[in-house]
């Protein structure tokens, strides 16, 4: 059973207690967990060559730091875990607004605390979970939030006069005191609250109402930003920039394997219970829309392309497949290409589009990025030239449509209908783990989507395959171009 904690700073002291600041002691706990082999950032995923190992060199050289990236990058999440490497309890006076040292009172109310009550001054302990503050940057925050302001009310209440440090209502960032304070996109604070900022981290004092206030705050300060805003002029002040010991960039995922296990920890896939199979195929294309997104022109770059795209695309495909299970009667809930296409709005209201994009519309880029991922896909597990039978039966005249809600039993007899093209399939669906003649629709799509990714069959709005378009010149027009298919 574990000792007691100190209640008293009589007792603390006999515990032999030593403060220590927070970066020193985050310091000493990462040292611990590296020594020992844990695991760092438990959930993220696709850094640990990368951001991790600058992370930890942040963190082992005491620095203040920035994460530099695109929104969906896991730059918050990582931040919000810095709590796993603070002390599990440290010891305040108690009482106190910002988690004085007993040791070492900064604010007047713990001062007074120990000068009244010495030894037997009241001791609370408080969980690492509260010493970690975040505030979203947004123009309208001002040093009041951050720092503090005057209170009237309580200068009434306790007969202070204003210049009384008694009076002041401290801020977000006194309150993280021997914690962690987390700016979010910091670029958007106005330039006199980076002022204000850069003024603690240098010199621990600030000006709260033209009354001068000296707070020598123990406190990790750490940022996160778009690095386009973040070295546009005027978007950030030099002095402040100059004292953020680290610049650290994060990044999406490089390779479709991370994508796809980020995207399965992150994504709500299981759904009461419910026999829900995705075939490897699914998460791949859906994966690749995103890395299709992010080479696009038609959308800008600079905004990014979430990785909460994927993810929320993947909720919407089992949503529109267990909504076909429910129509059907079926306790198998499994995932077509068909319901990527179906989960279109899924897509659309995470792309920042650029002028030509804006032209084309939304769901017209987002068709066209799941074509390209689906081209992909094919590309992956089949190889054109045992594909000329089936190019040869559309070809001819030959045509497939099933409907939206079909069983699974209904699309493969459709599909075998296509001479060579289930067996095709064949090769490539076996996953043991999934159902047999569900997997073999969803590769016998993917083998269709392919050759319309090639532009060998078409494939209209409504989710039909038949012949190819032949180019043709548009009336009244120069040049050729291809008719709308998708």
């Amino acid at each position: 059973m574990a000792e007691p904690r100190p209640k008293t700073l009589a007792e603390l002291k006999r515990s032999g207690y030593k403060p220590r600041s927070v970066k020193d002691e985050m310091r000493a706990n990462l040292i611990a967990k590296l020594e020992s082999g844990e695991s760092l950032f438990a959930g993220i995923l696709g850094y640990e060559d990368t951001v991790v190992p600058q992370l930890v060199n942040a963190v082992l050289a005491r620095h203040n730091f920035i994460l530099l990236g695109l929104r969906g990058q896991a730059k918050s999440r990582i931040l919000r875990q810095l709590v796993e490497l603070l002390d599990e309890r440290i010891p305040i006076i108690a009482g106190s607004e910002v988690n004085d040292d007993p040791f070492n009172p900064i604010s007047k109310h713990g001062r007074l605390r120990i000068e009244e009550m010495g030894d037997e001054t009241p001791i609370d302990w408080i969980p690492r979970e509260q010493r970690y503050v975040e505030k979203l940057a947004t123009p309208d925050v001002t040093i009041a939030d951050i720092i503090g302001d005057v209170d009237p009310i309580r200068a009434a209440r306790g007969g202070h006069v204003l210049s009384d440090e008694l009076t002041i209502h401290y801020g977000l960032l006194p309150r993280a005191n021997r914690g962690i304070f987390a700016v979010n996109e910091l670029p958007d604070l106005a330039g006199k609250i980076q002022v204000g900022l850069f003024n603690i981290m240098q010199e621990g004092d600030v000006q709260i109402k033209g009354y001068p206030i000296r707070l020598a705050l123990d406190v990790l300060l750490v940022f996160t930003a778009n690095p386009e805003d973040y070295t546009a002029r005027g978007k950030i002040i030099t002095p402040l920039k100059d004292r953020i010991g680290a610049e650290i960039m994060t990044h999406y995922p490089r390779d479709l394997e991370h994508a796809v296990a980020i995207t399965e920890q992150e994504a709500w896939t299981d759904r009461d219970g419910r026999n829900v199979q995705i075939h490897g195929m699914i998460k791949e294309i859906v994966e690749r829309i995103a890395f299709e997104a992010r080479e696009d022109q038609r959308i800008d770059r600079r905004s990014g392309v979430s990785q909460r795209l994927p993810i929320t695309v993947l909720e919407a495909v089992v949503s529109n497949a267990e909504r076909r299970a429910l129509a059907n009667g079926e306790s198998l809930v499994f995932p077509w290409v068909a319901d990527i296409y179906a989960a279109l709005p899924a897509i659309t209201g995470k792309l920042e589009l650029e002028y030509e994009g804006e032209l084309e519309g939304g769901a017209k880029v987002a068709h066209d990025l799941i074509s390209r991922a689906a081209g992909a896909t094919f590309d992956r597990y089949f190889v054109d030239e045992d594909t000329a039978g089936i190019v040869e039966y559309f070809d001819g005249g030959g045509a497939l449509q099933f409907a939206e809600l079909s069983s699974a039993a209904a699309c493969l007899k459709g599909f075998s209908s296509v001479p060579g093209l289930v067996e095709l399939a064949r090769t490539a669906a076996g996953e043991s783990n999934v159902d047999e003649t569900a997997q073999l629709v969803v590769a016998s799509e993917v083998v269709l989507e392919g050759l319309v990714a090639k532009r060998k069959i078409s494939r209209s709005q409504a989710g039909s395959y038949g012949r190819r378009h032949e180019r043709r010149r548009p009336h009244g027009l120069g040049g050729s171009a291809w008719p709308e298919e998708i």
